[in-house]
């Protein structure tokens, strides 16, 4: 069965997660991909990847993410954030976090920390 991993990007970052996955394109392919909203259809559309997109992260998709890993169908997260940028859902970007932690999935938030995370998936 295939893993699933979540992708998220704040705005100042989506490029950087496009062409990261653009770069990586080999392996990620081998993944059920989830996105928040704005991050799947620039990804699907760059890549032409499956993605299955979710709200904007700022209208719940942080959360829905957040539910995937509670329900045991989100295996990874790379989420790439922006910590000096004022986020209005930051209370929802925490608790993404947090809940990645209880639960003891494997989360990258920078693309250092998500290349050594999807080399490990080859």
């Amino acid at each position: 069965m295939k893993k699933t991993i979540a992708l998220i990007a704040h705005d100042n970052l989506k490029d950087t997660m496009v062409d990261w996955v653009l770069a990586n394109k080999h392996i990620i392919e081998k993944f059920n991909l989830w996105a928040t909203g704005t991050t799947g259809k620039r990804i699907n559309e760059a890549s032409g990847l499956p993605v299955h997109c979710l709200k904007s992260g700022p209208l719940g998709g942080d959360q829905q993410i957040g539910a995937g890993i509670a329900e045991g169908k989100v295996d990874a997260v790379i989420f790439f954030w922006d910590p000096l940028a004022p986020h209005p859902h930051d209370v929802d970007v925490k608790a993404l976090l947090r809940i990645a932690v209880v639960y003891d999935i494997p989360m990258a938030c920078n693309k250092a920390s998500a290349e050594l995370m999807i080399q490990s998936f080859k």
